[in-house]
């Protein structure tokens, strides 16, 4: 299955996450003509194969490759600090999350989550929390109403590790948003 490019929004060049080579390949990573600016040159994300975070932000966009993608780039988010500007730009990439909630709502009820089933959403929701923490995304995060997709999981009842797991997670979102005070916020 072929990949497809993931770009759009205002990204600057130098953090554009796909392009097409002139053979019809993506290509991933910044596309930049120049000199290597060498180790450590990495906007603060030292020891941090950028290369490999736009693979995995590829891989979000194929059901085939999503959880290990989710999985490795939830262990980044802490590391990476332009992370959220570059999931929130790229194609497909909010979608994708989205869907990833969507798609255990029906294991809310009955209370049928996995614990499987409620890490990987959590790995999802640690990303979007990721996007709502960031400053220059936490203004579209809402004015999406993407906050409006958690709600569901903050209203069951079932007391099992996995579903605490998920309520605790989904706070951390709301959370994310509740620790700064912008206009928009409280408008919301």
């Amino acid at each position: 299955m072929a990949t497809p490019n993931v770009t759009g929004g205002s990204v600057p060049a130098s953090n554009a996450v796909s392009s097409t080579t002139a053979s019809g390949g993506p290509t991933v990573g910044p596309q930049n003509t120049g000199p290597s600016p060498g180790p450590g040159a990495n906007n603060g994300s030292v020891g941090v194969d950028r290369d490999q975070i736009y693979q995995w932000i590829l891989e979000l966009s194929s059901p085939d490759t999503r959880e290990t993608a989710l999985l490795e780039l939830s262990k980044k988010r802490e590391v990476v600090p332009d992370l959220a500007p570059m999931l929130w730009n790229s194609f497909g990439t909010i979608a994708a999350l989205l869907q990833e909630i969507n798609h255990i709502y029906p294991a809310i009820n009955p209370p049928t989550l996995s614990a499987h089933q409620s890490n990987r959403v959590c790995n999802a929701l640690a990303l979007l929390q990721c996007v709502a923490s960031h400053p220059d995304t936490r203004s579209s995060f809402l004015l999406a109403h993407i906050p409006l997709y958690l709600y569901p999981f903050l209203h069951t009842v079932s007391k099992t590790r996995p579903f605490e797991y998920l309520r605790l997670t989904s706070l951390g979102v709301i959370g994310a948003l509740v620790k700064v005070t912008l206009n928009c916020i409280k408008l919301w």
